[in-house]
């Protein structure tokens, strides 16, 4: 286990494994680096060096109450690497990480990436307002609070059928990927997790996806009934000067998980290509 303090004081958990080409993954709300187990395990035997860590307030990293944005998270992102030194590195990030990632890649990567990825991502904007009128309606955050407030012990059983797309007929349900995905919720803080809604939802990552030069790889389901690829990925993609887009459809929002073979080696020929 390997831990970074952070300028701020802050403690962040990060796992760095095997040798090679750089390829740093961000994991989303509320859970932590062990989301990507499937994608980590992969590309070690691939060769790569895997680097992943766990988002403040989530996972091992500390509790802290404070600084639960997108800005900082990517801050600490560029922390972590170049206590590193890591370069030409391809960052993936899914959900709220597509987010930190790109958000990364525009202001703090300084020369250090080479490639990005966007997997299930809340870019540009998930809520809607008057310059993005067919977004979320806030109404579903507020509820997401709610629920993570009142609620967070169920809510983090009951959220897994959409995110894997359990709830759709002739699902393969898999309650170990489900108590998973509660395991890693349940180990993070109920600040970070709170704060983090506001974080994911209403960030404009609209700019970051227009300043960004290097190639980006966005991957959306095209059943994501978390992040409805229709408001993400088919609006990111036309911001992106340097954009390819795959849309699968019948895919969940967690797809890296329910479709590791299909996702990995799509992001296999990106990272090679």
């Amino acid at each position: 286990m390997s831990t970074l303090k952070l300028k701020d004081g802050t403690e962040i958990f990060y796992k760095d494994q095997g040798k090679g080409q750089a390829l740093m993954f961000h994991h989303g709300w509320p859970l932590s680096s062990d989301d990507w187990d499937a994608q980590v395990i992969f590309f070690l035997q691939k060769g790569y060096r895997v680097i992943t860590h766990d988002r403040r307030g989530h996972g091992r990293s500390s509790q802290d109450i404070y600084d639960h944005t997108i800005e900082q998270y990517a801050a600490d992102a560029a922390e972590l690497v170049e206590f590193l030194d890591l370069k030409d590195v391809v960052h993936i990030g899914h959900s709220t990480g597509g987010g930190e990632v790109i958000r990364y890649v525009n202001k703090y990567a300084n020369g250090r990436a080479k490639k990005a990825v966007l997997i299930s991502a809340v870019p540009p904007i998930m809520v809607q307002s008057d310059s993005n009128p067919d977004g979320v309606p806030m109404s579903v955050f507020d509820g997401i609070r709610d629920q993570t407030l009142n609620n967070r012990q169920q809510f983090y059983i009951d959220l897994t059928f959409p995110f894997y797309g359990y709830n759709r007929e002739g699902a393969d349900v898999k309650e170990g990927v489900q108590r998973n995905w509660w395991r890693q919720g349940m180990m993070g803080g109920i600040v970070a997790h709170y704060d983090g809604i506001k974080a994911f939802s209403e960030t404009d990552f609209r700019e970051d996806l227009q300043a960004v030069d290097i190639p980006v790889l966005v991957l959306h389901g095209e059943d994501d009934q978390i992040v409805p690829y229709q408001n993400a990925a088919l609006k990111s993609i036309k911001l992106l000067k340097n954009g390819t887009l795959i849309t699968y459809p019948g895919f969940p929002h967690g797809m890296p998980t329910t479709h590791a073979d299909v996702i990995n080696k799509d992001l296999l020929e990106f990272i090679q290509s």
